[in-house]
């Protein structure tokens, strides 16, 4: 249903704007109407492209976005450790850890065994 637009010439933002606020008051100018309902199902028209309703858009948005090089598949690793109460594989592995990190860790052997008497059952 088409509304009717009826300006107020104090709100009028420019002097275009104030001047058609004045001329639709004084009759000398047609108020325009609105059909929202018109405009809202045209907007729905324009808002797809012809090649998204082909099926195109899709394979050209696909192309459009594809990764520039091939990304390798992750794979699970899965490592469990075997519980053996041996302080050197405890020992080998703090050095394994400490070498792979890129800080300065000291491992001595007060810390190893400080470590295994923590982590001994009660």
């Amino acid at each position: 249903m088409p509304e009717e637009i009826k300006p107020n010439v104090t709100e009028a933002s420019t002097e275009d704007a104030k001047l058609a606020a004045e001329e639709i008051a004084s009759g000398e100018a047609k108020a325009p109407s609105v059909d929202m309902e018109a405009d809202y199902q045209a907007a729905q028209q324009m808002s797809v492209s012809e090649v998204d309703r082909t099926g195109e858009g899709t394979k050209a948005a696909q192309n459009a976005t594809a990764p520039e090089y091939q990304m390798p598949e992750a794979q699970e690793k899965k490592t469990e450790a075997q519980p053996t109460g041996d302080p050197a594989e405890y020992k080998a592995m703090a050095d394994e850890i400490g070498s792979s990190n890129q800080g300065v860790t000291n491992v001595s052997d007060d810390l190893v065994q400080e470590a295994l008497k923590k982590g001994q059952a009660k």
